[in-house]
């Protein structure tokens, strides 16, 4: 379950608050995954479906994990106390990535 979000767009955007700046397709695509997201029970539930591609952080980012939006969007977030904590959407072609 989503508990905290890192940022104010992904969180507006998760009460279905219109974000001006996210096309529709990106739009529908990050809400899908946020759904999933909020649906996980555990970590290993967001193995499926595969084109999630659950990623692991080690080092500084130790703790943090991404899906897959797209090919250039990630939903970043913390898995603590088996929940999503400090969610955000991130375009990973825009300087000063958490990864």
């Amino acid at each position: 379950m989503i508990r905290s979000f890192l940022d104010r767009d992904t969180e507006r955007f998760a009460a279905r608050q219109q974000v001006e700046k996210w096309s529709p397709e990106r739009s529908q695509a990050a809400f899908r995954k946020l759904r999933v997201l909020d649906a996980a029970e555990v970590l290993a539930d967001l193995r499926v479906p595969s084109g999630s591609r659950l990623e692991g952080f080690e080092g500084n980012h130790q703790g943090q994990h991404a899906i897959r939006v797209t090919d250039q969007w990630r939903i970043y977030f913390r898995w603590e106390g088996g929940n999503a904590n400090h969610v955000e959407i991130v375009d990973e072609h825009e300087p000063g990535l958490p990864g």
